[in-house]
């Protein structure tokens, strides 16, 4: 099993963060690692992202990875901060390779065919499916995994607590990415050890 196979494996749901003060991120963790669910990604959306990845390493469980990384600079930057896992939003040749080259996890977003063949082409087959909702829902992700036997997703993107046991039920589907377990602004580290306990007692 691929490093990337096994955090899709870790838990149902994987919490999409955006976390904008420094000062939130080890409370969000910790609440996020005690609802059960231990891979956690930062996008690189803030000014606070990096530090909030170097922060929440020191949790306790938690395995942190960085989203939203567009290029090889951000990955760089990303690992130099602690980040154990790459998420970005699209497959692009470049930074696919940087990725491999570093060897660090790393799970590109695809939306067609066409960007799943290039991934094959470069010896991935892990994905994120996104924007999930927006490019066909469950619909589109069924017809895009039927040619493609060995390829696993991640889809994210538009999914919520109420739709996530559908997405999770396809075969192709090894967890799915969480937008709604973390509100914006000030954490409500009860609420989000609830959101957290929810989504990890999803199959």
């Amino acid at each position: 099993m691929n490093g990337i196979e096994k955090l899709m494996r870790s838990g149902p749901v994987i919490p999409v963060l955006v976390v904008e003060e420094v000062a939130h991120a080890a409370p969000i963790a910790e609440a996020l690692v005690a609802g059960g669910l231990k891979v956690l990604e930062v996008t690189l959306r803030t000014p606070a992202a990096l530090e909030a990845i170097r922060e929440m390493r020191q949790v306790p469980g938690a395995i942190v990875g960085a989203g939203t990384v567009l290029n090889a600079g951000d990955l760089d930057a990303a690992i130099e901060a602690g980040a154990e896992f790459i998420v970005s939003p699209g497959l692009t040749e470049p930074l696919a390779k940087a990725a491999i080259e570093r060897d660090i996890a790393f799970l590109p977003g695809v939306a067609n065919a066409g960007d799943i063949m290039r991934g094959l082409d470069l010896g991935l087959d892990r994905f994120k499916f996104f924007p999930a909702e927006a490019a066909g829902g469950l619909k589109a992700l069924k017809a895009l995994a039927a040619p493609f036997g060995n390829v696993r997703f991640c889809p994210t993107g538009g999914i919520t607590l109420a739709s996530a046991p559908e997405w999770l039920a396809e075969e192709a589907v090894l967890c799915v990415g969480g937008s709604w377990i973390v509100g914006r602004g000030i954490p409500d580290v009860t609420a989000i050890r609830d959101a957290a306990a929810a989504a990890s007692r999803l199959s």
